[in-house]
């Protein structure tokens, strides 16, 4: 594969530490621990005392202490990422997380102190510049204020996380990773069972969903038990933290309104007939039929595009369409290549899928890829791509700042596909090309927003639903067919093993109320994109200052500049009309 591929880069986690033995990485730990016992000694009950000033003084020690425990952590991640097979690997990365974690145990004071303080005395003292300099830190720290429980309590929910809530995740992962799907004369892995279904072949779509469906419906009963439990605790937690809805914590966390998030899901269940229903209606007509079956959803077209993109020109396609729209983009883009920052080829062991990873500001990111030179791996590589230029141009704010949140995070990765895509179809050869590429990417996003937004109404309404009680399989399962039956429209069918699909979710387990920031993020890109198009005035001007912004500002402030308003349901359906305006493109053709 790699004759066809050409030489695929790997990491050089150097830049990081020298190796896991390493005396510097070492230091670092003892340094970040001696530094904690120092921080912990100087403030722990003192922080209201403070003047601005000083209180200035402390955040920035904290903030050059964070830096050091997230460079030490990212080495420990990323090391394990490149082979997670390697027990010596992962029993590395998990001592060094129980290390910073008895680190952090000694600063979990600072937070809960800062919030104890009334918001005149913080006014009093924000006038410090040394103080004001981390005002937006302290606003996001703060929101958390009115749902903090007393220092005893908080300590005691931080230590029992492992045993509680942690340990129902593991059960939930370790059973998912544990089972094996029967598959002609071979055993299964989840991951290899679910590629099945994007198979040419039907009758391999076909085996591998029922085979899938009858061993999820035979485990459904520890799933069902996982999910109440979770849901349960969840419950109890909302209620002690006077959450008023069971999405509310998630929508705290990404920095965004509760009615900002009602605006979104509304308009995109609104627009599920104009989206969904009439895409797939297109699809089965080119299958020849009036309806399919649930597992040719992913089915590709027979036009799909099967040919091999070696790595060097995956390169040049997406720094070409960077550049085409930004200079200053490319060359931030242009550092990742030649130089250890992206790990590319597929090899056994090696985490799946692909992710960027931030380190910390004093560092750089590093983008991991599985590349095996497919259309698809290429709009991979533009998507990581702009998430790593996103965490370069943030980086400027400091480790405390340079985060965004899950809403905004999605942004620089789907704009820089986004132009990658537009780019490739400019270039398509014929009309059928285009019309299997325009399929793709439709496809991609009815499954970033259609589908996520179904799941987040799945989840709704399975919380509410078990606030009046424990809800048995049969229950889950008819909520689960509701949404999945308006979501994706009368162009399918469902058998009876459909049932039990919400089963393999790890988002309900491991985050709920997650999934709506994937279907954030394609939208706003959507609503930016169609401004870029309209020719606004200093479009990539403003664009580069947002991305520099990182955690800054939020959704509204950084969306004013391009006469965007979030909050505003006609932002949403902006967003919107870009997907049906492709599957318009898709009729016409």
């Amino acid at each position: 594969m790699n004759a066809v591929l050409g030489d695929l880069p790997t990491w050089n986690l150097a830049d990081l530490y020298s190796s896991p033995t390493g005396t510097d990485l070492d230091a670092d730990l003892s340094r970040a621990a001696a530094e904690a016992e120092a921080f912990a000694r100087d403030y722990e009950g003192k922080i209201a005392a403070l003047d601005g000033k000083a209180l200035g003084g402390a955040i920035a020690r904290f903030e050059a202490l964070s830096d050091r425990m997230g460079r030490i952590g990212s080495y420990a991640s990323l090391y394990y990422a490149q082979n997670m097979a390697d027990a010596e690997r992962g029993r590395f990365s998990q001592n060094v997380s129980e290390k910073l974690t008895d680190i952090g145990t000694k600063l979990v004071f600072f937070r809960l102190e800062i919030n104890k303080l009334e918001d005149v005395d913080l006014e009093a003292k924000l006038k410090a510049p040394e103080l004001a300099k981390y005002a937006p830190w302290l606003r996001d720290l703060r929101v958390y204020r009115p749902h903090q429980l007393s220092d005893e309590l908080e300590k005691a929910l931080h230590e029992k996380y492992v045993v509680g809530r942690a340990a129902w995740s593991r059960l939930f992962d370790e059973t998912i990773a544990r089972l094996r799907y029967p598959f002609r004369n071979e055993m299964l892995s989840e991951p290899q069972i679910l590629d099945k279904l994007s198979s040419k072949d039907p009758e391999i779509r076909k085996e591998a969903a029922k085979s899938f469906g009858k061993v999820q419906g035979e485990n459904v009963a520890i799933f069902s038990l996982v999910t109440n439990t979770l849901a349960k605790d969840k419950e109890i937690d909302d209620r002690w933290r006077k959450y008023p809805r069971p999405q509310s914590a998630m929508n705290l966390a990404n920095v965004v309104e509760d009615e900002v998030v009602d605006a979104l899901a509304k308009s995109v269940k609104a627009a599920y007939p104009k989206l969904a229903h009439r895409y797939y209606k297109l699809k089965a007509k080119w299958f020849g039929v009036e309806t399919m079956p649930y597992w040719d959803r992913n089915a590709p077209l027979p036009e799909h595009d099967d040919r091999v993109i070696p790595w060097k020109e995956a390169e040049r396609i997406v720094l070409d369409a960077y550049g085409a729209f930004s200079p200053e983009l490319a060359s931030v883009g242009r550092k990742f290549f030649g130089t250890g920052w992206i790990d590319a080829p597929a090899r056994p062991g090696k985490s799946p899928g692909a992710f960027a990873h931030p380190t910390v500001p004093s560092a750089h990111p590093y983008l991991l890829l599985n590349y095996q030179g497919k259309s698809r791996d290429v709009m991979t590589l533009a998507h990581e791509l702009g998430h790593g230029v996103h965490q370069v141009l943030a980086a400027g704010q400091g480790a405390l700042m340079a985060d965004t949140p899950l809403t905004l995070a999605e942004t620089a990765s789907v704009f820089g596909e986004m132009l990658t895509f537009q780019s490739l179809l400019k270039s398509a050869p014929d009309k059928a090309t285009r019309k299997a590429m325009l399929a793709g990417k439709v496809e991609d996003m009815l499954n970033t927003v259609v589908r996520q937004i179904a799941f987040y109404d799945f989840e709704s309404r399975l919380h509410m639903a078990r606030r009046e009680g424990e809800l048995t399989p049969d229950a889950i399962g008819e909520i689960w067919m509701a949404v999945q039956r308006e979501s994706l429209g009368p162009a399918f069918t469902f058998d009876e093993e459909y049932k039990v699909y919400w089963t393999y979710i790890g988002h309900f387990i491991h985050s709920p109320f997650y999934v709506y920031a994937y279907a954030f993020g394609d939208c706003l890109v959507n609503s930016l994109y169609a401004a870029y198009q309209a020719g606004q005035p200093d479009f990539q001007a403003k664009y580069l200052d947002m991305l520099r912004a990182g955690g800054v500002k939020r959704h509204k402030e950084l969306l004013a500049p391009f006469g965007l308003d979030a909050s505003d349901p006609a932002f949403w359906d902006k967003g919107l009309s870009v997907i049906s305006g492709f599957v318009d493109e898709l009729e016409k053709l």
